[in-house]
């Protein structure tokens, strides 16, 4: 079957990284070579090969330290403000790192370097902006922006694209059973029938990433591999520590890396933490977090009904809104219909900054029939949305077993059982009641070996709920949990703009120290309603 991530068999890779290293559009001129070259991952090359006792000695004779050679970036990442430089690069990997030595893939790296002194300098940052899925090849850029100076003085900031995502050997699952048609299906089963619809889809959606990402891809795309991958970046940079930022996905990242590595583990911040639960344990207690800051957002919507209109008390708007989901259910409008609004609410609910234009969006909608401020910026199917999406549940469903179909549908009547119209968006996972590739264990998080670590939390983060937190920080020996109460949006150090918070995460990377205690910030609250 063949396989979307070009991979290609090194010549002489080392038996520790297999890294190589080349600048990022050096190899755009090979891409249609690695594409064809992916179609035979699974045959042996056609070049002899070394008896493997020979090829292991000689790689232990004459490998050198590895290094990247970096040089221009792709055009998905941002130009840095002036007096900055962002440089991009390639770190060779094996597709197995328990054969070092078979197909390969390159992993692509971007860095801004640090502005300070010499002796400012910390060493390098490696950040991740979550998912699983996301592109963080610009989050050198992005996220290094919003950085306190003092840290951007002390750090090399250095950003990369996780196998299976954006510039590192993507990831396709084709159709997804359906996940890109427009409108989508109805996403919420309501009896026995739509219940086995609701299962269907997602074996189809199992079946077309077997087909679209192929055999390979299935096993090779972990959180556990993509940690040793972070380590293979480390040992080019030449660096003797892996300082890191992960938030919401990339604190999984980063805690799996503090258990796999403890001794290489440096400053690792976590911010908005995944628990160590198994993801589709995870995904429905986000979902179940989510009605909870639903009714929040109702309360909040009524508080100002001179502008939204959906009435002057938390039920009123829950009547309006039910009303909306309602009638694109009967009758899409444009190919916006309940998945995709399901979908909007979903990542609105998330920051409160995106709370009064999903209530713009709904008045507007009830009122003229308008899903103009509904629809997102970007279009659902896209080249970057269907890479997310395929390398999002490829990650999840490589993580560990997954769920049953029993329990995939006892977990949707739970749901229901809470709310008539729970978002059911974020249950990726789910698909791996179906999925081709059965891991027999889960991601190793944590334990009296693991690596210590700065977490960050939001009180009332409906998508990586505060209790996630706790409980990782419980395995983590000497870990310290900074929360940031009266708060109830995703992503918190360098993001919510909290003095107290940002103090303490700055410190905490310019020393190496953790607090002695854990710290508890005060929150901003609500969004205030504007004055009209």
């Amino acid at each position: 079957m063949p396989s979307a991530i070009p991979t290609s068999t090194p010549a002489a890779p080392t038996a520790a990284t297999s890294t190589r290293t080349t600048p990022l559009r050096a190899r755009r001129a090979a891409t249609t070579a690695a594409l064809a070259a992916s179609v035979a991952t699974l045959i042996p090359p056609l070049s002899p090969i070394s008896p493997p006792a020979a090829h292991a000695a000689s790689r232990s004779a004459a490998a050198p330290r590895p290094t990247i050679d970096f040089g221009p970036c792709p055009a998905s990442v941002p130009t840095p403000p002036p007096g900055e430089r962002v440089e991009c690069g390639t770190v060779r990997v094996p597709l197995d790192w328990k054969r070092p030595a078979g197909p390969a893939l390159d992993i692509a790296v971007s860095r801004v370097r640090a502005s300070g002194t010499a002796a400012e300098r910390r060493g390098a940052l490696l950040v991740n902006p979550g998912g699983p899925g996301g592109s963080g090849l610009p989050y050198a850029v992005t996220k290094r922006a919003k950085l306190p100076e003092q840290v951007r003085r002390a750090y090399d900031v250095v950003g990369f694209d996780p196998r299976g995502v954006g510039h590192s050997a993507p990831a396709d699952c084709g159709p997804m059973g359906g996940l890109f048609a427009s409108p989508g299906a109805d996403p919420l089963p309501t009896d026995a029938a739509g219940e086995r619809r609701h299962l269907a889809a997602l074996r189809h959606q199992a079946d077309d990433c077997a087909h679209g990402a192929g055999p390979a891809a299935l096993g090779a795309l972990s959180t556990e591999a993509t940690a040793r991958d972070m380590d293979a970046v480390r040992a080019a940079l030449g660096e003797p520590r892996t300082h890191f930022l992960g938030v919401s996905y990339g604190s999984y990242l980063g805690a799996a890396y503090a258990t796999l590595f403890p001794d290489r583990a440096g400053r690792m911040v976590l911010d908005s933490v995944v628990g160590p639960w198994s993801w589709h344990d995870f995904d429905v207690r986000q979902a179940a977090a989510l009605l909870r800051q639903r009714e929040v957002l109702f309360g909040w919507l009524a508080g100002d009904p001179g502008r939204y209109g959906l009435g002057g008390s938390a039920g009123q708007v829950r009547a309006a809104y039910a009303r909306a989901r309602e009638r694109l259910a009967a009758r899409p409008v444009d190919g916006f219909g309940p998945a995709e609004f399901d979908r909007a609410v979903y990542r609105a609910l998330g920051r409160t900054e995106r709370w009064a234009p999903l209530g713009d969006g709904l008045r507007d909608y009830l009122r003229t029939g308008n899903v103009a401020k509904l629809r997102p910026a970007a279009p659902f199917g896209d080249a970057a949305s269907r890479n997310y999406e395929a390398a999002n549940r490829i990650v999840k469903c490589a993580d560990g077993p997954g769920p049953s179909p029993r329990r995939v549908v006892a977990d949707l009547r739970g749901l229901r059982r809470l709310d008539p119209y729970p978002l059911l968006t974020g249950l990726e996972a789910s698909a791996c009641a179906y999925w081709h590739h059965r891991p027999r264990h889960r991601t190793p998080l944590g334990g009296p070996r693991a690596a210590s670590a700065l977490l960050v939390a939001s009180e009332h983060d409906p998508v990586t709920p505060l209790a996630g937190a706790r409980r990782l920080a419980a395995r983590l020996p000497g870990a310290r949990l900074v929360t940031l109460h009266d708060d109830y949006s995703h992503g918190v150090f360098a993001s919510r703009g909290n003095p107290c918070v940002d103090r303490a995460t700055t410190a905490y990377l310019l020393t190496g120290d953790l607090p002695a205690a854990d710290v508890t910030c005060r929150g901003a609250g609500l969004p205030r309603h504007e004055a009209r």
